[in-house]
């Protein structure tokens, strides 16, 4: 009994403080108290949303970065993978057209030649054939009709190519042009250019005339191009005059040379 009267007094006074709330709120007498509750409360409510909304948006920032950084990974792999592939098609076009030319300028029934890439470029041109694959000291290596030099160093895999513009090449060599032919000896200018020397003066030869092997070395067929005559240079009281010549093309631009085997 005396533990049931203590539950009613908690429950009349509940429902008396209800019943006043409700009272007081019915007949608009908690106007001012509620508005007074809202203003101290709406800030920190406001507040509270604010940062929930700015930690959502943190997540979000963090989950979107880490997707895109996945992505972009993704794409870039996929970018290069392709960039590789397309250099390999580009490549083997260029060498599929240039063993086209190379047939229209020495045919393979005349001449035995093995394709070769160059892998290097210093003093000498440094091709990925060599002793393995059959290449000799003193072969021609050429592109389309013209000499690129001879081969001067061989290891298993790779060979060493003398260029004409190599302070140790001599080449047997004649001009022709409109004007008529001179015959002279080409000589490499320390990696610089490439002088016909030792032209008679009676001897015609002008700017722009073609210069081709003599081809009296044995190792270089006759009628190779050599380079362009780009300056004529005589003095009256000189036996000979020479004259400056200029590649008809760059060596660096080549996918493929071609050696010239001998028999």
């Amino acid at each position: 009994m005396d533990k049931i009267i203590p539950d009613l007094k908690v429950f009349l006074t509940v429902f008396f403080i209800s019943f006043l709330v409700f009272f007081l709120d019915a007949t608009h007498l908690l106007v001012v108290p509620k508005t007074f509750i809202f203003f101290v409360t709406n800030p920190i409510s406001f507040g509270l949303f604010n940062t929930y909304k700015n930690v959502g948006n943190q997540f979000y920032f963090i989950f979107q970065a880490r997707l895109s950084a996945k992505e972009d990974k993704a794409l870039k792999e996929q970018v290069g993978s392709l960039l590789s592939e397309n250099a390999k098609i580009r490549r083997n076009l260029a060498e599929t057209e240039s063993l086209l030319s190379q047939e229209k300028h020495l045919d393979p029934k005349t001449y035995d030649l093995i394709t070769a890439r160059p892998i290097g470029i210093s003093r000498y041109l440094k091709i990925d054939k060599g002793l393995l694959d059959g290449i000799k000291i003193g072969e021609a290596v050429v592109f389309n009709e013209n000499l690129i030099g001879k081969i001067i160093l061989t290891q298993e895999k790779s060979s060493s190519v003398e260029l004409l513009n190599d302070p140790d090449s001599k080449i047997a060599a004649f001009s022709q042009g409109l004007e008529g032919k001179a015959k002279g000896i080409l000589l490499g200018q320390f990696g610089t250019e490439i002088i016909l020397d030792k032209i008679l003066h009676e001897e015609k030869i002008q700017v722009g005339d073609l210069v081709y092997t003599e081809g009296t070395e044995g190792n270089f067929p006759r009628g190779l191009i050599l380079g362009r005559v780009s300056e004529v240079s005589e003095q009256q009281n000189q036996v000979f005059k020479s004259a400056k010549v200029t590649p008809v093309f760059n060596i660096s631009d080549l996918d493929l040379v071609f050696i010239i085997k001998e028999p």
